[in-house]
């Protein structure tokens, strides 16, 4: 008596890649954890198709599609099938030949080669929000090739990926609060305005900007510092409406619109590029104070200067005219200027602030430690 198969049944488009054929499907998500179990963590690297699971990723990702259900995006994940497959098509035109039925059998073993991380993370969400289970993510399927070839593509597709700049993941996203109080203080501060790189973390000698996005988020960021945690000063259970965020976001915006429009005014140097009496690039070569280490530092004295100084801040702010700028002033060596370049560590932003709040009548750090 012959053993009855049992089958998964998908609806695919059938497609040729490198002489091979492959399959495109979609899979409910809540089906993913069955398709896909993880293999052994004790193999070897040398045994595996993909890298070890790297689990601090996954409750990142997974808060993500619980946050949003109506507002994610989810690339496809690759995956091999180590079984005999049937593919039926639906008709015997070319354009049906291409569309039909892959009939896997049950006990087939399918191996994910990219997107583990997101297969992970919908099972962690489907535990907060079952109603995820029923959305579908694409699946390309291909035959099983052996672990050599697997490895192999695992590194190609994973090969070519490039790292979002900073600059350009932040004029992108409009999600998050951080990124719309940025872009709407550069939109209303003239000098970020016109001289801000909005998609490079870093600009070359013929760029006709002056700082980069990512650069300028930092510096409003520890000019806010104080007023960050203003939510957590609330009741645990406490969610603020939503008109008590804009408003607060609102807030925000203001106030960084006037420090910056300020220091601006006290900085006659980024005049002059704006108004194109001296090139960018000379700019930047020539002085420190359009660096990503001094933007920083004047983001946090700021944030100490409105504090101990809520009246008189502006006035304060003006002795950054009498602060020699100039690359060249022995002032910065060893402290911003390490080894003939601008440092962007964090010891030199901290040097840095230390330094102007001098300057400007503050304690420093120094200080409040003797």
């Amino acid at each position: 008596m012959s053993t009855p198969s049992f089958e998964y049944i998908l609806p695919v488009i059938r497609g040729i890649q490198a002489g091979r054929e492959y399959y495109v499907s979609m899979c409910p998500v809540r089906f993913l954890p069955k398709l896909f179990p993880f293999e052994s963590e004790d193999l070897p690297p040398s045994m595996r198709a993909k890298r070890a699971l790297n689990k601090a990723r996954i409750p990142e990702i997974a808060e993500y599609f619980v946050k949003n259900p109506t507002n994610y995006t989810c690339a496809a994940i690759a995956a091999s099938i180590d079984a005999d497959i049937t593919f039926e098509a639906v008709g015997n035109e070319a354009e049906e030949r291409k569309i039909g039925r892959l009939r896997v059998p049950m006990d087939a073993k399918f191996t994910i080669n990219d997107g583990q991380h997101r297969r992970a993370a919908f099972e962690m969400a489907l535990r907060e929000n079952p109603q995820l289970g029923y959305e579908r993510v694409a699946l390309i399927l291909f035959l099983d090739i052996g672990l050599e070839k697997s490895q192999q593509m695992f590194a190609d597709l994973n090969g070519f990926q490039v790292p979002l700049e900073s600059s350009l993941s932040l004029l992108y996203n409009h999600r998050d609060d951080r990124a719309f109080v940025v872009k709407a203080v550069v939109k209303q501060v003239e000098v970020f305005r016109c001289l801000t790189e909005m998609e490079r973390g870093s600009l070359n000698g013929r760029s006709h900007k002056l700082f980069a996005l990512s650069a300028i988020d930092r510096a409003i960021m520890a000019l806010l510092s104080n007023i960050q945690g203003s939510e957590h000063a609330k009741p645990s259970r406490y969610r603020a409406t939503k008109e008590e965020k804009e408003e607060e976001l609102a807030q925000k915006i203001q106030l960084a619109v006037s420090y910056w429009n300020a220091v601006s005014s006290f900085i006659p140097d980024w005049q002059l590029v704006l108004h194109k009496q001296v090139a960018a690039g000379e700019m930047r070569r020539d002085c420190v104070h359009c660096h990503s280490v001094v933007l920083e530092s004047l983001g946090e004295v700021g944030a100490a200067l409105r504090s101990v100084f809520p009246e008189s801040w502006e006035e304060r702010l003006s002795f950054l005219q009498q602060v020699d700028w100039s690359i060249y002033n022995p002032d910065w060596e060893g402290g911003i200027l390490l080894k003939g370049g601008i440092s962007k560590s964090r010891a030199s932003v901290s040097w840095m602030t230390d330094y102007l709040k001098n300057r400007l009548g503050l304690e420093t750090a120094d200080a409040r430690r003797q």
